[in-house]
């Protein structure tokens, strides 16, 4: 071990970072579900650490594009968002992100950043 190796955190698993597809910001999706209702709360951003973060604390951290830092999701609202699961898609570009939220996810105080429809034509199977 070196000095250096000391001070450095340890890096994402490379099975798992071999999989992601980033964008050119080396970011990809992160879907935020309630792990028992199924109800989609927010959609956030991770880089290797971010995810590496969420992984091994057991508490969802985000990389935020307009502070150009990471956030662990309930650190300063205390609306706290607990791992209990993560699943990577297909692609490789969306990750999965099944929690225990503890009051709102949105910024806005709502509960799911999802509250606002759109109009839009219902379609019916065949």
């Amino acid at each position: 071990m070196t000095p250096d190796d000391a001070i450095r955190p340890p890096a994402l698993d490379p099975s798992i970072a071999s999989r992601l597809k980033r964008d050119d910001h080396g970011l990809v999706a992160a879907v935020v579900q309630q792990h028992d209702t199924g109800d989609v709360l927010m959609v956030g951003w991770m880089d290797d650490e971010a995810l590496r973060r969420t992984l091994a604390e057991g508490r969802v951290t985000f990389w935020s594009r307009s502070r150009q830092e990471y956030w662990r999701k309930g650190d300063t609202s205390g609306h706290a968002q607990f791992v209990k699961g993560v699943a990577i898609d297909c692609d490789g570009d969306a990750l999965l992100v099944r929690v225990d939220q503890v009051g709102a996810a949105c910024h806005t105080g709502e509960r799911t950043c999802f509250y606002t429809d759109l109009p839009a034509t219902e379609g019916n199977r065949p």
